[in-house]
């Protein structure tokens, strides 16, 4: 009854005979979350920061109230440490920029997953030419899964920056990123944890984690498109340089010299993306209310189911671990001798949405010796009826392309 009842409140499922499959990439929005945004702009949309009048602080306390209330889901020690940003990318960009190529020096190391997304791949790159250090990567086994002695082969005394997903978009894998941060820490580097793929689905507590930093972007939470989060422990913020110049995170400007805000306001250059922050709080509420404990209940039932559906098509490969109890949310499988963008075509055709591609990992793909895959991935909306009718488009697909196939 439940699930009925969450999917009554997603306004877009209720008007699509769908089964959408891909809230890895983007999740659909609840009523509740649109209602806020049309409110905000209908009673306080003003240009927070800036006005003495009533309006604008109005959107300023919105604005700031979020603020607190992220600190408050994630368990930031201070509110100062949330900084809003376009989505995870920019995030992952400010840190590379204003603290990477700052604190790097020649033949230091930066070790990341071969699991990463790109947005925690490509400047590292960029940083590490540009600084004479070297780039790292911690790889899979058959198991999908990041092994210990890797972990401790890697991360090492010259290592100064550790880059981690939580959770794999592409396979779904849960990374144990305590262990990892506990341990490059004992090593002397900071750990940077990109948590886009894991906020979703499961409770965040950063000192508990004792993550350096940690990104995520609202819109794979039921959030609006082009709101992100950074989160950074303090002492750390302090010491980094802004990343982008202008607006609110000026303090003085003379004709040769600048000085810069505190801390958030530093790292917010220009006019904020204020309704996407209000968005952001209102798809919190909404996680909060439905309780973690409830989504993960929700989303254990249905994985379960399509992890033993898709297994039963013996014209599959998937790509996920046999270790249930370290997988969430993403099935990545192809149709033997088809490519994935005929196949998510086909499906696209039975009303069943799902991504096809390399899903901004090709050095993962490599390293699979693949080029791309079909991605089927689920939230708190979908149901067992979803799982079927993916299985019953993919015979469908199957059925057309298998006399195609190269034995």
């Amino acid at each position: 009854m439940i699930l009925e009842e969450i999917k009554k409140d997603f306004p877009l499922l209720e008007n699509r005979d769908i089964a959408y499959l891909d809230s890895g990439a983007t999740t659909q929005k609840p009523k509740q979350v649109i209602e806020a945004i049309e409110k905000y702009y209908k009673n306080n949309n003003a240009n927070p920061h800036r006005g003495a009048y009533s309006l604008s602080i109005e959107a300023t306390e919105q604005y700031e109230n979020t603020r607190t209330k992220i600190a408050e889901f994630i368990n930031a020690k201070h509110r100062e440490e949330i900084i809003f940003s376009k989505n995870a990318t920019e995030s992952l960009n400010l840190i590379a920029y204003s603290y990477g190529i700052e604190k790097l020096k020649k033949d230091e190391e930066v070790v990341i997953s071969i699991m990463e997304h790109h947005s925690n791949l490509v400047p590292w790159q960029k940083v590490t030419k540009k600084t004479g250090s070297k780039l790292k990567y911690m790889y899979i086994n058959e198991n999908y899964e990041i092994p210990d002695e890797e972990i401790e082969n890697k991360i090492t005394e010259k290592t100064k920056i550790v880059g981690i997903t939580h959770i794999s978009n592409v396979l779904g894998t849960i990374n144990n990123v305590k262990k990892i941060i506990k341990y490059a820490h004992k090593k002397g580097a900071i750990v940077i944890v990109d948590a886009s793929q894991s906020i979703p689905h499961m409770k965040i507590d950063v000192q508990d984690l004792d993550a350096d930093f940690l990104v995520f972007s609202g819109h794979k939470m039921l959030a609006p498109l082009g709101i992100g989060v950074l989160y950074g422990k303090k002492e750390i913020l302090n010491k980094m340089s802004p990343f982008l110049m202008g607006g609110d995170m000026i303090e003085y400007v003379y004709e040769q010299d600048t000085t810069f805000a505190p801390l958030p306001n530093k790292f917010e250059a220009g006019t904020q993306n204020v309704e996407g922050v209000i968005g952001l709080g209102a798809a919190i509420d909404y996680i909060e209310n439905l309780g973690y404990d409830k989504i993960q209940e929700i989303e254990k039932e249905v994985l379960s189911y399509a992890r033993e559906e898709l297994s039963k098509l013996d014209f599959l490969n998937l790509y996920i671990t046999p270790n249930e109890n370290n997988h969430s949310s993403v099935i990545s499988f192809n149709i033997k001798g088809i490519h994935p963008h005929d196949v998510a075509s086909i499906l696209d055709s039975e009303g069943v949405c799902v991504r096809s591609g390399n899903h901004c990992a090709q050095p993962l793909m490599r390293f699979l010796g693949i080029d791309s895959t079909c991605r089927a991935s689920f939230y708190i909306y979908n149901t067992k009826e979803d799982v079927d009718k993916l299985v019953s488009a993919l015979n469908k697909a199957y059925d057309m392309f298998k006399k195609y196939i190269k034995k």
